[in-house]
Protein backbone atom coordinates (compact mmCIF):
# COMPACT_ATOMS: atom_id res chain seq x y z
CA UNK A 1 0.00 0.00 0.00
CA UNK A 2 1.44 3.40 -0.94
CA UNK A 3 1.82 6.30 1.52
CA UNK A 4 -0.88 8.31 -0.28
CA UNK A 5 -3.44 5.49 -0.20
CA UNK A 6 -2.63 4.84 3.44
CA UNK A 7 -3.17 8.50 4.25
CA UNK A 8 -6.54 8.45 2.51
CA UNK A 9 -7.56 5.36 4.47
CA UNK A 10 -6.46 6.90 7.75
CA UNK A 11 -8.30 10.15 7.10
CA UNK A 12 -11.48 8.19 6.42
CA UNK A 13 -11.02 6.13 9.58
CA UNK A 14 -10.49 9.27 11.68
CA UNK A 15 -13.57 10.86 10.15
CA UNK A 16 -15.68 7.77 10.86
CA UNK A 17 -14.52 7.68 14.46
CA UNK A 18 -15.42 11.33 14.83
CA UNK A 19 -18.90 10.61 13.51
CA UNK A 20 -19.31 7.68 15.89
CA UNK A 21 -18.15 9.84 18.75
CA UNK A 22 -20.59 12.56 17.86
CA UNK A 23 -23.40 10.02 17.60
CA UNK A 24 -22.53 8.88 21.11
CA UNK A 25 -23.43 12.27 22.54
CA UNK A 26 -20.22 14.25 22.23
CA UNK A 27 -20.64 18.02 22.09
CA UNK A 28 -17.92 19.88 20.25
CA UNK A 29 -14.33 19.08 19.51
CA UNK A 30 -13.15 19.20 23.12
CA UNK A 31 -15.39 16.35 24.24
CA UNK A 32 -15.32 13.83 21.42
CA UNK A 33 -15.39 10.34 22.91
CA UNK A 34 -13.22 7.77 21.18
CA UNK A 35 -12.25 5.30 23.90
CA UNK A 36 -13.47 3.51 26.98
CA UNK A 37 -11.47 3.11 30.14
CA UNK A 38 -10.83 -0.15 32.00
CA UNK A 39 -14.28 0.10 33.63
CA UNK A 40 -15.99 0.47 30.26
CA UNK A 41 -16.79 4.15 30.79
CA UNK A 42 -16.40 6.56 27.88
CA UNK A 43 -13.60 9.07 28.00
CA UNK A 44 -12.50 12.12 26.04
CA UNK A 45 -9.67 12.15 23.54
CA UNK A 46 -6.39 11.14 25.14
CA UNK A 47 -3.67 13.48 26.27
CA UNK A 48 -0.47 12.79 24.33
CA UNK A 49 3.02 12.94 25.85
CA UNK A 50 6.15 12.25 23.85
CA UNK A 51 9.33 11.99 25.95
CA UNK A 52 12.54 12.03 23.94
CA UNK A 53 15.98 11.20 25.32
CA UNK A 54 19.14 12.49 23.61
CA UNK A 55 21.73 9.94 22.40
CA UNK A 56 20.22 7.08 24.43
CA UNK A 57 21.17 3.78 22.85
CA UNK A 58 18.97 0.80 21.99
CA UNK A 59 20.59 -1.17 24.82
CA UNK A 60 20.65 1.49 27.56
CA UNK A 61 17.40 0.42 29.30
CA UNK A 62 16.88 -2.66 31.42
CA UNK A 63 13.88 -3.64 29.32
CA UNK A 64 16.20 -3.70 26.29
CA UNK A 65 18.89 -5.79 27.94
CA UNK A 66 20.93 -3.30 29.99
CA UNK A 67 22.39 -4.95 33.10
CA UNK A 68 24.36 -2.13 34.78
CA UNK A 69 22.14 0.95 34.54
CA UNK A 70 19.02 1.06 36.72
CA UNK A 71 15.86 2.10 34.84
CA UNK A 72 13.04 0.67 36.98
CA UNK A 73 10.35 3.17 35.96
CA UNK A 74 10.80 2.86 32.22
CA UNK A 75 11.08 -0.91 32.62
CA UNK A 76 7.77 -0.89 34.51
CA UNK A 77 6.15 1.22 31.80
CA UNK A 78 7.39 -1.25 29.20
CA UNK A 79 5.92 -4.11 31.22
CA UNK A 80 2.62 -2.26 31.62
CA UNK A 81 2.50 -1.16 27.98
CA UNK A 82 4.13 -2.00 24.66
CA UNK A 83 7.83 -2.33 23.94
CA UNK A 84 8.89 -2.09 20.30
CA UNK A 85 11.94 -3.87 18.92
CA UNK A 86 11.95 -2.34 15.42
CA UNK A 87 11.25 1.37 15.83
CA UNK A 88 13.50 3.85 14.06
CA UNK A 89 14.60 7.42 14.67
CA UNK A 90 14.17 9.97 11.93
CA UNK A 91 17.91 10.20 11.43
CA UNK A 92 21.21 9.11 12.93
CA UNK A 93 21.78 12.66 14.17
CA UNK A 94 19.80 15.11 16.23
CA UNK A 95 18.12 17.93 14.32
CA UNK A 96 16.86 15.97 11.30
CA UNK A 97 15.56 13.22 13.56
CA UNK A 98 13.52 15.77 15.51
CA UNK A 99 12.30 17.33 12.28
CA UNK A 100 10.97 13.96 11.12
CA UNK A 101 9.25 13.48 14.48
CA UNK A 102 7.55 16.87 14.30
CA UNK A 103 6.60 16.97 10.60
CA UNK A 104 5.75 13.40 9.58
CA UNK A 105 8.32 13.47 6.76
CA UNK A 106 11.42 11.31 6.31
CA UNK A 107 14.78 12.92 5.56
CA UNK A 108 14.29 12.61 1.81
CA UNK A 109 11.44 15.12 2.09
CA UNK A 110 11.96 16.92 5.40
CA UNK A 111 13.01 20.54 5.67
CA UNK A 112 15.98 19.76 7.95
CA UNK A 113 18.24 16.93 6.78
CA UNK A 114 21.30 17.50 8.93
CA UNK A 115 22.26 19.78 11.79
CA UNK A 116 23.66 22.57 9.62
CA UNK A 117 24.24 23.47 5.99
CA UNK A 118 27.66 23.44 4.36
CA UNK A 119 27.92 27.13 5.33
CA UNK A 120 27.51 26.17 9.01
CA UNK A 121 24.10 27.80 9.16
CA UNK A 122 21.14 26.47 11.11
CA UNK A 123 18.12 25.97 8.86
CA UNK A 124 14.78 26.68 10.58
CA UNK A 125 11.35 25.31 9.93
CA UNK A 126 9.30 27.57 7.66
CA UNK A 127 5.77 28.94 8.11
CA UNK A 128 4.50 26.48 5.49
CA UNK A 129 5.93 23.48 7.35
CA UNK A 130 3.27 21.66 9.37
CA UNK A 131 4.10 20.19 12.76
CA UNK A 132 2.24 17.73 14.93
CA UNK A 133 1.70 20.56 17.41
CA UNK A 134 -0.15 22.58 14.77
CA UNK A 135 -2.31 19.60 13.85
CA UNK A 136 -3.23 18.95 17.48
CA UNK A 137 -3.72 22.61 18.35
CA UNK A 138 -6.16 22.92 15.47
CA UNK A 139 -8.06 20.00 17.01
CA UNK A 140 -8.37 21.79 20.35
CA UNK A 141 -5.31 20.52 22.22
CA UNK A 142 -3.18 22.70 24.50
CA UNK A 143 0.41 22.20 23.32
CA UNK A 144 3.77 22.54 25.07
CA UNK A 145 7.38 21.87 24.17
CA UNK A 146 9.93 21.59 26.97
CA UNK A 147 13.64 20.81 26.66
CA UNK A 148 15.69 20.82 23.46
CA UNK A 149 14.25 22.11 20.19
CA UNK A 150 16.94 22.44 17.49
CA UNK A 151 14.57 23.34 14.63
CA UNK A 152 14.95 27.12 14.59
CA UNK A 153 16.99 29.70 16.48
CA UNK A 154 15.74 32.90 18.09
CA UNK A 155 14.21 35.37 15.67
CA UNK A 156 13.49 32.76 13.00
CA UNK A 157 10.29 31.20 11.71
CA UNK A 158 11.30 27.92 13.33
CA UNK A 159 10.86 28.75 17.01
CA UNK A 160 8.32 26.52 18.80
CA UNK A 161 5.75 29.27 19.37
CA UNK A 162 5.58 29.79 15.60
CA UNK A 163 5.27 26.06 14.98
CA UNK A 164 2.12 25.27 16.94
CA UNK A 165 3.25 25.26 20.57
CA UNK A 166 1.30 27.36 23.05
CA UNK A 167 4.06 27.04 25.63
CA UNK A 168 7.80 26.62 25.18
CA UNK A 169 10.69 26.40 27.66
CA UNK A 170 14.23 25.24 26.99
CA UNK A 171 17.15 25.39 24.57
CA UNK A 172 16.59 26.59 21.01
CA UNK A 173 19.97 25.69 19.53
CA UNK A 174 21.98 22.50 19.43
CA UNK A 175 25.16 24.02 20.83
CA UNK A 176 23.43 25.76 23.71
CA UNK A 177 21.83 22.46 24.72
CA UNK A 178 25.27 20.96 25.37
CA UNK A 179 25.48 23.03 28.57
CA UNK A 180 23.65 21.41 31.49
CA UNK A 181 24.18 24.51 33.65
CA UNK A 182 23.13 27.32 31.28
CA UNK A 183 23.02 30.97 32.30
CA UNK A 184 19.75 31.36 30.41
CA UNK A 185 16.96 29.40 28.76
CA UNK A 186 14.10 30.48 26.53
CA UNK A 187 10.53 30.81 27.78
CA UNK A 188 8.43 31.34 24.71
CA UNK A 189 10.37 34.06 22.84
CA UNK A 190 12.04 35.64 25.86
CA UNK A 191 15.37 34.84 27.49
CA UNK A 192 15.11 33.76 31.11
CA UNK A 193 18.29 34.33 33.12
CA UNK A 194 19.52 31.63 35.48
CA UNK A 195 21.65 33.66 37.86
CA UNK A 196 22.59 30.60 39.91
CA UNK A 197 24.74 29.40 37.00
CA UNK A 198 26.62 32.67 36.43
CA UNK A 199 30.41 32.80 36.75
CA UNK A 200 30.78 29.08 36.17
CA UNK A 201 28.59 28.09 39.10
CA UNK A 202 26.61 24.83 38.90
CA UNK A 203 23.55 26.04 40.75
CA UNK A 204 20.64 24.66 38.70
CA UNK A 205 20.70 21.56 36.50
CA UNK A 206 18.59 22.24 33.42
CA UNK A 207 17.16 18.72 33.27
CA UNK A 208 15.57 19.25 36.70
CA UNK A 209 13.90 22.42 35.46
CA UNK A 210 12.42 20.56 32.51
CA UNK A 211 10.85 17.94 34.76
CA UNK A 212 9.29 20.57 37.00
CA UNK A 213 7.97 22.50 34.00
CA UNK A 214 6.44 19.30 32.61
CA UNK A 215 4.74 18.49 35.91
CA UNK A 216 3.38 22.04 36.18
CA UNK A 217 2.00 21.86 32.64
CA UNK A 218 0.31 18.51 33.27
CA UNK A 219 -1.30 19.72 36.49
CA UNK A 220 -2.47 22.99 34.94
CA UNK A 221 -4.07 21.19 31.98
CA UNK A 222 -5.44 18.07 33.63
CA UNK A 223 -8.97 19.00 32.51
CA UNK A 224 -7.97 19.81 28.92
CA UNK A 225 -6.75 17.55 26.15
CA UNK A 226 -3.05 18.35 25.92
CA UNK A 227 0.08 17.48 23.96
CA UNK A 228 3.41 17.62 25.76
CA UNK A 229 6.67 17.16 23.87
CA UNK A 230 9.31 16.68 26.57
CA UNK A 231 12.71 16.59 24.88
CA UNK A 232 15.31 15.87 27.53
CA UNK A 233 19.02 16.47 26.84
CA UNK A 234 20.11 13.43 28.87
CA UNK A 235 22.39 11.52 28.26
CA UNK A 236 24.09 13.66 25.58
CA UNK A 237 27.73 14.53 26.19
CA UNK A 238 29.30 16.24 28.11
CA UNK A 239 28.44 13.85 30.91
CA UNK A 240 27.56 16.25 33.70
CA UNK A 241 25.21 15.54 36.57
CA UNK A 242 24.82 17.00 40.11
CA UNK A 243 25.97 13.71 41.66
CA UNK A 244 26.70 10.20 40.47
CA UNK A 245 24.24 8.39 42.71
CA UNK A 246 23.40 5.54 42.90
CA UNK A 247 26.75 4.60 41.35
CA UNK A 248 29.14 6.51 43.62
CA UNK A 249 30.56 3.32 45.14
CA UNK A 250 31.16 1.65 41.80
CA UNK A 251 34.79 1.29 40.71
CA UNK A 252 33.88 2.45 37.20
CA UNK A 253 35.59 5.47 35.63
CA UNK A 254 33.96 8.83 36.40
CA UNK A 255 32.46 9.19 32.92
CA UNK A 256 30.73 5.83 33.22
CA UNK A 257 29.32 6.67 36.66
CA UNK A 258 28.03 10.00 35.37
CA UNK A 259 26.48 8.44 32.28
CA UNK A 260 24.63 5.82 34.31
CA UNK A 261 23.53 8.41 36.86
CA UNK A 262 22.13 10.68 34.14
CA UNK A 263 19.98 7.89 32.76
CA UNK A 264 18.77 6.77 36.17
CA UNK A 265 17.97 10.39 37.06
CA UNK A 266 15.89 10.70 33.90
CA UNK A 267 14.18 7.40 34.68
CA UNK A 268 13.29 8.63 38.17
CA UNK A 269 11.78 11.82 36.76
CA UNK A 270 9.73 9.89 34.21
CA UNK A 271 8.48 7.86 37.15
CA UNK A 272 7.40 11.13 38.80
CA UNK A 273 5.48 12.08 35.66
CA UNK A 274 3.72 8.70 35.53
CA UNK A 275 2.85 8.99 39.23
CA UNK A 276 1.46 12.49 38.68
CA UNK A 277 -0.79 11.22 35.90
CA UNK A 278 -2.07 8.51 38.24
CA UNK A 279 -2.59 10.90 41.16
CA UNK A 280 -4.53 13.29 38.93
CA UNK A 281 -6.67 10.41 37.68
CA UNK A 282 -5.74 10.99 34.04
CA UNK A 283 -3.31 8.11 33.45
CA UNK A 284 -5.94 6.05 31.62
CA UNK A 285 -6.66 9.05 29.44
CA UNK A 286 -3.02 9.74 28.58
CA UNK A 287 -0.80 7.94 26.09
CA UNK A 288 2.93 8.28 26.76
CA UNK A 289 5.63 7.61 24.17
CA UNK A 290 9.28 7.26 25.16
CA UNK A 291 12.18 7.07 22.73
CA UNK A 292 15.60 8.50 21.76
CA UNK A 293 16.55 10.84 18.93
CA UNK A 294 19.27 8.52 17.58
CA UNK A 295 21.74 5.88 18.65
CA UNK A 296 24.40 6.30 21.34
CA UNK A 297 27.29 8.75 21.19
CA UNK A 298 29.90 7.27 18.90
CA UNK A 299 32.71 9.74 18.31
CA UNK A 300 35.28 9.97 21.09
CA UNK A 301 33.36 8.55 24.03
CA UNK A 302 34.01 5.18 25.63
CA UNK A 303 31.10 4.84 28.03
CA UNK A 304 28.77 3.51 25.33
CA UNK A 305 31.15 0.59 24.84
CA UNK A 306 31.38 -0.04 28.59
CA UNK A 307 27.59 -0.31 28.80
CA UNK A 308 27.12 -1.91 25.37
CA UNK A 309 24.72 0.93 24.64
CA UNK A 310 23.80 -0.27 21.15
CA UNK A 311 22.97 -3.72 22.49
CA UNK A 312 23.18 -6.36 19.74
CA UNK A 313 23.22 -3.74 16.98
CA UNK A 314 26.11 -2.54 14.85
CA UNK A 315 27.01 1.13 14.68
CA UNK A 316 26.47 4.28 16.71
CA UNK A 317 25.14 7.80 16.31
CA UNK A 318 25.89 9.47 12.95
CA UNK A 319 25.86 6.30 10.83
CA UNK A 320 23.02 4.33 9.29
CA UNK A 321 23.78 0.93 10.68
CA UNK A 322 21.04 -0.24 13.02
CA UNK A 323 22.83 1.04 16.10
CA UNK A 324 22.64 4.56 14.74
CA UNK A 325 18.91 4.63 13.96
CA UNK A 326 17.07 1.79 15.70
CA UNK A 327 15.92 3.17 19.06
CA UNK A 328 13.98 2.06 22.11
CA UNK A 329 10.27 2.85 21.92
CA UNK A 330 7.85 2.32 24.79
CA UNK A 331 4.15 3.15 24.48
CA UNK A 332 2.27 3.33 27.79
CA UNK A 333 -1.50 3.78 27.84
CA UNK A 334 -3.12 2.12 30.86
CA UNK A 335 -6.47 0.51 30.19
CA UNK A 336 -6.04 0.67 26.40
CA UNK A 337 -2.70 -0.81 25.39
CA UNK A 338 -2.52 -4.42 26.47
CA UNK A 339 0.27 -4.73 29.04
CA UNK A 340 3.38 -6.78 28.47
CA UNK A 341 3.27 -6.73 24.70
CA UNK A 342 6.51 -6.83 22.71
CA UNK A 343 6.04 -5.85 19.08
CA UNK A 344 8.34 -6.16 16.08
CA UNK A 345 6.16 -3.76 14.10
CA UNK A 346 8.45 -1.70 11.86
CA UNK A 347 7.84 2.03 12.16
CA UNK A 348 9.69 5.34 12.38
CA UNK A 349 9.49 8.84 13.82
CA UNK A 350 7.59 10.17 10.82
CA UNK A 351 4.70 7.93 11.85
CA UNK A 352 4.13 9.92 15.03
CA UNK A 353 2.28 12.82 13.39
CA UNK A 354 -0.42 10.70 11.71
CA UNK A 355 -0.65 8.54 14.84
CA UNK A 356 -1.22 11.58 17.04
CA UNK A 357 -3.69 12.99 14.54
CA UNK A 358 -5.77 9.84 14.62
CA UNK A 359 -5.64 9.72 18.40
CA UNK A 360 -7.01 13.26 18.47
CA UNK A 361 -9.52 12.85 15.66
CA UNK A 362 -7.61 15.58 13.81
CA UNK A 363 -7.32 16.09 10.08
CA UNK A 364 -3.96 15.53 8.39
CA UNK A 365 -2.66 18.42 6.28
CA UNK A 366 -4.03 18.13 2.75
CA UNK A 367 -1.27 20.09 0.96
CA UNK A 368 1.55 17.78 2.11
CA UNK A 369 2.12 14.12 1.29
CA UNK A 370 2.95 12.83 4.76
CA UNK A 371 5.41 9.92 4.71
CA UNK A 372 4.11 8.46 7.97
CA UNK A 373 1.16 6.19 8.66
CA UNK A 374 -0.77 5.85 11.90
CA UNK A 375 0.40 3.15 14.29
CA UNK A 376 -2.79 3.30 16.33
CA UNK A 377 -4.03 -0.06 14.98
CA UNK A 378 -0.93 -1.72 16.42
CA UNK A 379 -1.55 -0.13 19.83
CA UNK A 380 -5.13 -1.42 19.76
CA UNK A 381 -4.23 -4.90 18.53
CA UNK A 382 -5.86 -4.33 15.14
CA UNK A 383 -4.61 -5.03 11.62
CA UNK A 384 -1.86 -2.57 10.78
CA UNK A 385 -1.13 -1.03 7.35
CA UNK A 386 2.55 -1.48 6.59
CA UNK A 387 5.24 0.70 5.07
CA UNK A 388 6.53 -0.38 1.69
CA UNK A 389 9.92 0.90 2.86
CA UNK A 390 11.66 3.30 5.25
CA UNK A 391 14.19 5.82 3.89
CA UNK A 392 17.03 7.90 5.38
CA UNK A 393 19.66 10.21 3.91
CA UNK A 394 22.42 12.43 5.22
CA UNK A 395 25.07 14.55 3.48
CA UNK A 396 27.98 14.71 5.87
CA UNK A 397 29.45 18.06 6.84
CA UNK A 398 32.93 18.50 5.47
CA UNK A 399 32.84 15.25 3.51
CA UNK A 400 31.96 14.60 -0.11
CA UNK A 401 29.80 11.70 0.98
CA UNK A 402 26.07 11.24 0.75
CA UNK A 403 24.80 8.42 2.95
CA UNK A 404 21.50 6.70 2.23
CA UNK A 405 19.71 3.79 3.83
CA UNK A 406 16.52 1.88 3.05
CA UNK A 407 14.70 -0.79 5.00
CA UNK A 408 12.38 -2.78 2.74
CA UNK A 409 10.74 -5.60 4.65
CA UNK A 410 13.57 -7.56 6.25
CA UNK A 411 16.11 -6.12 3.80
CA UNK A 412 18.37 -3.19 4.67
CA UNK A 413 20.48 -1.41 2.08
CA UNK A 414 23.16 1.19 2.85
CA UNK A 415 24.98 3.42 0.37
CA UNK A 416 28.03 5.24 1.74
CA UNK A 417 29.51 6.65 -1.43
CA UNK A 418 31.61 5.18 -4.24
CA UNK A 419 34.64 4.52 -2.04
CA UNK A 420 32.73 2.25 0.33
CA UNK A 421 30.02 1.01 -2.00
CA UNK A 422 26.64 -0.59 -1.38
CA UNK A 423 25.88 -2.97 1.49
CA UNK A 424 22.90 -5.27 1.94
CA UNK A 425 21.74 -7.11 5.05
CA UNK A 426 18.84 -9.37 5.98
CA UNK A 427 17.78 -8.00 9.36
CA UNK A 428 15.60 -10.96 10.21
CA UNK A 429 18.61 -13.25 10.03
CA UNK A 430 21.33 -10.73 10.84
CA UNK A 431 20.13 -7.83 13.00
CA UNK A 432 23.75 -7.04 13.86
CA UNK A 433 24.57 -6.44 10.17
CA UNK A 434 27.63 -8.65 10.35
CA UNK A 435 27.41 -10.13 6.85
CA UNK A 436 27.09 -8.01 3.72
CA UNK A 437 25.20 -10.12 1.16
CA UNK A 438 24.81 -7.58 -1.64
CA UNK A 439 26.60 -9.80 -4.15
CA UNK A 440 24.13 -12.66 -3.53
CA UNK A 441 20.94 -10.68 -4.17
CA UNK A 442 21.37 -8.35 -7.14
CA UNK A 443 17.59 -8.15 -7.63
CA UNK A 444 17.05 -6.81 -4.09
CA UNK A 445 19.98 -4.43 -4.50
CA UNK A 446 18.40 -3.09 -7.69
CA UNK A 447 15.03 -2.51 -5.97
CA UNK A 448 16.61 -0.64 -3.09
CA UNK A 449 18.86 1.34 -5.42
CA UNK A 450 15.78 2.48 -7.30
CA UNK A 451 14.17 3.62 -4.05
CA UNK A 452 17.29 5.58 -3.17
CA UNK A 453 16.80 7.53 -6.39
CA UNK A 454 13.03 7.99 -6.23
CA UNK A 455 12.15 8.26 -2.53
CA UNK A 456 13.64 11.72 -2.16
CA UNK A 457 13.27 15.23 -3.51
CA UNK A 458 16.19 17.66 -3.88
CA UNK A 459 16.88 20.23 -1.18
CA UNK A 460 18.61 23.52 -1.85
CA UNK A 461 20.06 23.58 1.66
CA UNK A 462 21.13 19.99 2.14
CA UNK A 463 21.60 18.21 -1.18
CA UNK A 464 24.91 19.78 -2.12
CA UNK A 465 26.75 17.47 -4.55
CA UNK A 466 25.23 14.16 -3.46
CA UNK A 467 26.98 11.20 -5.05
CA UNK A 468 24.31 8.93 -6.61
CA UNK A 469 24.73 5.20 -6.58
CA UNK A 470 25.63 4.08 -10.13
CA UNK A 471 23.59 0.87 -10.04
CA UNK A 472 24.18 -2.86 -9.61
CA UNK A 473 27.51 -4.14 -10.85
CA UNK A 474 28.87 -0.70 -11.74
Amino acid sequence: MTGRSQNTQLKRRSFLRALLAAAGGAIGVGTWLFWKNSLGRPRRRPNIIFILADDLGYGDLGSYGQERIQTPNLDAMAAQGMRFTDCYAGSAICAPSRCCLMTGLHTGHARIRRTRTVDDLTVPLRPEDVTVAEVLKEAGYVTACIGKWGLGDAGTTGVPNKQGFDEWFGYLSQDHAHNYYPTYLWRNEEKVSINQNEDGENGIYSHDLFTEEALDFIRANRRNPFFLYLAYTIPHAPLRVPDDQPYSDETWPKAERNFASMITRMDSDIGRIASALQELGIDENTIVFFSSDNGPHGQDGHWEHFFDSAGPLRGRKSNYYEGGIRVPMIVWWPGIVEPGRVSDQVWAFWDFLPTAAELAGAELPTHIDIDGISMLPTFLGEEQPEHDFLYWEHFREGQARFDQAVRMGDWKGIWRGPDEGFELYNLREDSGEAQDIADRHPEIVAQIADLMQTARTPSDEFSTNPVPWPGPGK
